[in-house]
């Protein structure tokens, strides 16, 4: 027994050491892919998949890897003029860190570096200087405390584009010029090249002649006395091959019995790589077999997924002939056979996230006046009920965002009392995103109740008051349109309910 209970434990860190490292594993393979798809251009599946990568490394406490996935993040947000969601994942990105620095119980001044860098970015390109100068000295107290030498040359590389930027060029030149002894002084005479390449990049973009013309004079003179310095390196190279050539000479005249010993060490060393190559064989014997293992444990996990979504839908299969028998008029057999059809319908919207609606061409403002026209026979006297949406055509799936904006609407009504306001608006954020708004002055949702707003089967509920399956069915329609559906937690009037599509 007790040989037994030492097996079953040695198993079980096993399984639990197996299923660290695939989700190890899955982080950084969605790293690479979001990086090969950033240079293919593919920039949204791209930021979707280094969000992916920032949350598993931020779960396996892996900050600098975290970090570097959530700049991406930021990045590719602002990229896009999203600016909102860009600073929130700064600040998330900046929660980690704080946590692992209480965790590490030491700063980790070079993580809050990056953050703080792709706020720069974002205060720089909204021509928000005040802000960004701000920014710029916290860089500065990062980059001292951080005492790393890339992110003390990152810092100047920073603060030249920087003061090159905004118009400010004395500032600018001075930070290029330390950056650039500092390279000449450490030889990096490629790194040299690039700052001259950079700056004049800069100043072409702005258009200051004078600044092109000044850094090209420099440049050629630094080509000049490279070429110099080069040749005088050559023959430094040269003379140290000849020295380097006596000295193995002279060396070479030693007794044949050193030789000999070097012979039995060779000798021993290759036995030694034999014992290694062995013991190699056999933890890679060791890692197959464990594989193999892992591999068995993904397919019967999958096997149990496949017969829960069988086992869901053969519940609601075999509800329906029961129900049919029951009187339809009663409250309960109506929600009864609701429930069932909202069951069926959220298994077969997980089971096809990946194929996504077809749209056409359709003008939103007709639209939104036929829905509105629709939920307008519902709507209690006392309760105003408008909508705002510009004559403009978007593509979108009409039959599925109707439905979804029907259910909005109709929750409204519900909770809107007498005095009360219901609005349908359309906003147009960016060249390929649009949001639809449905917002009302009603008793809003509770707090508590918020984050489990679009999750099914989080409370028991009588049926005939509803099975809280519509937001998300919903939810999952939105994501099948190329969207999301989300609720304003801003919002303090009311509730407000955001559809965000894109093309």
């Amino acid at each position: 027994m007790k040989r037994f209970l030492c097996i079953l434990s040695f198993l079980l860190c096993a399984g639990i050491a197996a299923v660290a490292q695939s989700a190890e594993n899955k982080a950084e393979e969605q790293m690479k892919q979001a990086q090969t798809l950033l240079q293919k251009k593919e920039y949204i599946k791209s930021r979707y998949l280094f969000l992916q990568a920032y949350n598993a490394f931020s779960a396996q406490e892996k900050y600098a890897e975290a970090v570097r996935c959530g700049a991406q993040v930021s990045t590719l947000y602002h990229r896009e003029n999203y600016y909102k969601e860009a600073f929130e994942m700064c600040r998330s990105m900046e929660q980690l860190v704080q946590n692992a620095e209480q965790k590490l119980g030491k700063g980790l001044p070079g993580l809050r570096y990056a953050i703080n860098k792709e706020r720069l970015k974002m205060y720089t390109a909204l021509k928000r200087t005040a802000q960004a100068k701000e920014w710029l000295a916290l860089m500065e107290e990062n980059a001292k405390a951080s005492r790393s030498d890339s992110i003390r040359e990152d810092m100047l590389y920073t603060q030249a584009n920087y003061y090159h930027t905004l118009g400010m060029p004395a500032q600018g030149d001075a930070a290029f010029n330390r950056l650039i002894n500092e390279y000449k002084q450490q030889q990096k005479y490629e790194r040299v090249n690039e700052c001259y390449h950079t700056l004049i990049g800069i100043a072409r973009r702005s258009n200051n002649a004078a600044l092109v013309a000044r850094t090209y004079e420099q440049f050629n003179a630094w080509t000049d006395s490279i070429r110099a310095l080069t040749e005088q390196d050559e023959l430094n190279v040269l003379k140290q091959k000849y020295n380097e050539s006596l000295k193995t000479i002279s060396e070479k005249d030693g007794s044949l019995s050193t030789k000999q010993y070097i012979i039995i060490g060779l000798c021993l060393l290759a036995a030694v790589l034999a014992g290694a190559l062995i013991f190699g064989g056999i933890v890679l014997l060791r890692f197959i077999m464990l594989t193999r293992r892992q591999k068995k444990a993904i397919r019967v996990a999958n096997e149990h997924n496949e017969q829960k979504t069988k086992f869901i839908r053969n519940i609601s299969a075999q509800m329906e002939p029961t129900l049919r028998t029951l009187d339809a008029s009663q409250p309960g057999v109506r929600a009864l056979r609701e429930f069932a059809a909202h069951i069926q319908e959220l298994s077969d919207l997980e089971n096809s996230l990946t194929e996504v609606y077809e749209t056409r061409e359709v003008n939103v403002g007709y639209f939104c006046e036929e829905i509105l026209a629709k939920i307008t026979p519902q709507v209690p006297a006392g309760v105003d009920i408008a909508v705002n949406a510009p004559k403009l055509s978007v593509k979108i799936n009409p039959e599925q965002l109707e439905r979804i904006l029907l259910h909005l609407l109709h929750n409204a009504v519900t909770y809107t009392p007498e005095g009360g306001k219901i609005r349908l608006e359309f906003k147009k954020r960016g060249a390929h995103t649009h949001q639809f708004v449905v917002s009302d002055t009603g008793c809003g949702i509770e707090a508590e109740k918020q984050e489990e707003l679009f999750k099914p089967f989080t409370e028991v509920k009588d049926l005939t008051k509803g099975d809280g399956l519509g937001l998300p069915i919903c939810s999952l329609i939105a994501t099948k349109m190329n969207g999301s559906l989300t609720l304003d937690t801003t919002y303090t009037k009311g509730s407000r309910f955001v559809l965000e599509l894109r093309s």
